[in-house]
């Protein structure tokens, strides 16, 4: 099989790219490498079926290029992190639209199938228990970076949903929770690996807000096969489904447990919001995931507890660096 993963230099496309290449597949790793890093890719570059490409999904001639004579594409390539969607929101609404489109557009030239990485975002301060695919999405102002984010993953979606719609495009959509592990970075704002870091520091471990929001973690692990079963699955093609963890925690109850799991010396601080982020920021108070579809489509059942994710966060974040 012969696959491109854009963004496979990041956390997740990283992982992906080492279970393709362990199943078989030829890989090429499309990446501009603005928030991924060669480093991720150190145990995959030796590979005899792997290729990296250093590029912009916004480059279509490119994409094009990258694209054709390949079976299939898991279009990972986004602007993630909320530093990064707060502080640069054009590049990220360009990235995140013009970008996917370009995409989409090869995909569908070249004949090959597509998994398209969506995000929990776009349920917006849907605070529901559970969030079901269906579940309504309820977004603050277009004039606040958080939700022209969110606005412009759904677009994003909607495009999919067209092209699988009116051209046949075999277009799958995964809308990720909270998805942690190895070789995420608490650079953009990722809040496991920069609490872990914290602690694993002897820092204060800041908590925004007042802490009482809530989250599903996910392993890498748990998700990257899954990933791969729902591109797999023709019954996918049009639909969209949930991946994310199994126990709601809040981020206050997070930064105690991984106090007490690491033995750390780290007290916790609450950071409002807008000391953190800026006047203005919005967060949501819940999010929550209905895994429903995705576990009676390809049996997705997330096995990996807080506890686990947070001792393996922090062993990968002790461990030496790769020299690239």
């Amino acid at each position: 099989m012969k696959t491109v993963i854009t963004g496979g230099a990041g956390f997740i496309g990283s992982h992906l790219t080492e279970y393709l290449l362990a199943r078989g597949d030829q890989v090429t790793v499309l990446d501009n490498l603005s928030t991924g890093s060669l480093a991720n890719l150190e145990s995959s570059r030796d590979h005899p079926g792997f290729t990296f490409v250093e590029g912009d999904i916004l480059d279509r001639q490119l994409v094009r290029e990258v694209i054709s004579g390949q079976d299939r594409v898991f279009h990972l390539a986004a602007a993630v992190g909320v530093h990064l969607i707060v502080d640069h929101p054009l590049e990220s609404l360009r990235t995140n639209i013009h970008g996917t489109e370009a995409v989409l557009d090869a995909c569908l030239e070249a004949g090959a199938s597509l998994l398209l990485a969506s995000t929990s975002e776009i349920y917006g301060k849907n605070a529901s228990d559970a969030l079901t695919e269906e579940a309504d999405r309820i977004l603050g102002s277009a004039l606040k970076s958080r939700w022209t984010y969110a606005a412009a993953k759904g677009i994003d979606e909607a495009f999919a949903h067209a092209y699988w719609r009116e051209f046949g495009l075999e277009v799958a959509i995964i809308r990720l929770f909270n998805t942690v592990g190895p070789r995420q970075t608490g650079r953009y704002g990722m809040v496991v690996p920069n609490l872990v870091g914290q602690a694993l520091r002897g820092q204060p471990l800041t908590v925004f807000g007042d802490g009482l929001q809530t989250r599903c973690f996910s392993y890498v692990t748990d998700v990257v096969p899954t990933l791969v079963r729902i591109a797999e699955e023709p019954k996918a093609y049009g639909q969209a489904f949930n991946l994310g963890g199994m126990t709601e925690i809040s981020i206050l109850d997070l930064a105690k447990r991984t106090v007490e799991l690491l033995d750390s010396p780290s007290e916790i601080t609450l950071v409002p919001y807008d000391v953190a982020y800026g006047e203005g920021y919005e967060d949501m108070r819940r999010r929550v995931p209905d895994n429903t579809r995705s576990g009676e489509l390809v049996g997705f059942k997330p096995t990996t507890t807080v506890d686990e994710i947070i001792l393996k966060v922090a062993e990968s974040l002790s461990a030496p660096v790769p020299v690239t």
